[in-house]
């Protein structure tokens, strides 16, 4: 296996959110037969998303484990930290931070994005990952943060709170505990705000470029980033599942009695009738249009499903014919 290097990463890097028990609770053996087939078919040293938010800490305290079953040595692997939540006990019948989304939780998380905030979810998240560290950070969803703004003056603080912690993540980096430095948000404009005030090493942009939704600004803005050097991550090609027949489109469950419920499953039934006419499966189209976006590196996904791991990094050289995107532009399901 390849030495570790941050700046080379897969086309394919490992979403874990199934391994905090997102919408479902998976035994451990299902979760370490996810990551033993992750490490076995990464055409390079595999790299793992995580993040405090998912599971209130579990997914990086089951990561850890995980690895250290399968005897991964620390130094061939690369695991991504999305920084921001920080694990608590949990007092409520089900965790405060994201309700009905993580199932048979013995947690709760809380927000902490400041200088000392960060410092302190890094240094929980290593812990929990045992003898595995973070080598690249950030901080996770600046966009919710700044949303819940009571007014003008409180957003003000939050970007305030925001730009400490990118200090925060800048000490950890000249003093060598963490190796690049990123930003993980569902809302590209936050990522393009912050990068004007901060120097990122890459960018994951979740839910916003996908086959159904990908707007020119934003393709335009992939493009910059690509030509000062910076890394792109696409994450959440499938709108949250829903392009590949979840009923939660971005975290959220589509409602059919709802014009905007309507609206998405009669574009997913047209791109399914596509996808079925050229043979191709719905995954392999949302994960073409989302990795050959000009300036795009790399697509993280996640499954709960050991069998599907090895054809998801298949998917990178999965080729599609032009006849299939003509027929998406005709029934106008896609407008570039």
């Amino acid at each position: 296996m390849p030495s570790k290097d941050i700046q080379n990463i897969p086309p394919v890097i490992f979403g874990t959110s199934g391994l905090g028990n997102i919408y479902e609770a998976l035994p451990y053996e299902r979760k370490l037969a996810i990551v033993e087939e992750c490490i076995k078919h990464s055409p390079g040293i595999p790299v793992f998303d995580s993040a405090g938010k998912y599971g209130a800490g579990l997914s990086l305290e089951v990561l850890g484990q995980c690895l250290a079953d399968l005897n991964v040595n620390p130094d061939r692997v690369v695991i991504n930290n999305k920084l921001g939540w920080y694990q608590i006990e949990l007092t409520t019948p089900e965790p405060t931070f994201e309700k009905g989304i993580w199932i048979d939780m013995k947690n709760d998380a809380v927000q902490k994005i400041s200088y000392q905030g960060i410092i302190d979810c890094f240094e929980q998240g290593n812990e929990l990952l045992g003898k595995y560290n973070s080598d690249m950070v950030s901080v996770h969803d600046p966009d919710e943060y700044l949303a819940a703004a009571k007014d003008e003056i409180d957003a003000k603080k939050r970007y305030q709170d925001i730009l400490d912690a990118y200090r925060a993540l800048g000490d950890l980096k000249r003093q060598g505990k963490a190796k690049s430095i990123g930003i993980g948000s569902k809302d590209w404009t936050v990522i393009k705000r912050i990068a004007q005030d901060i120097e990122l090493d890459w960018v994951m942009i979740a839910n916003s470029l996908t086959v159904h939704s990908h707007p020119k600004e934003l393709i335009e803005f992939i493009n910059e980033l690509s030509n000062k050097g910076i890394t792109v991550i696409n994450s959440a090609v499938f709108n949250g599942g829903f392009l590949i027949g979840s009923n939660f489109y971005n975290y959220v469950e589509v409602n059919p009695q709802t014009e905007r419920g309507r609206e998405l499953l009669n574009w997913r039934d047209q791109f399914y009738e596509i996808c079925k006419k050229f043979g191709i499966t719905p995954a392999e189209a949302c994960f073409n249009f989302g990795f050959n976006i000009k300036g795009v590196s790399s697509v993280a996904l996640s499954t709960t499903k050991p069998d599907k791991v090895k054809g998801n990094i298949e998917m990178a050289t999965k080729q599609i014919p032009q006849e299939f995107w003509n027929a998406m532009r005709e029934k106008n399901l896609i407008q570039i």
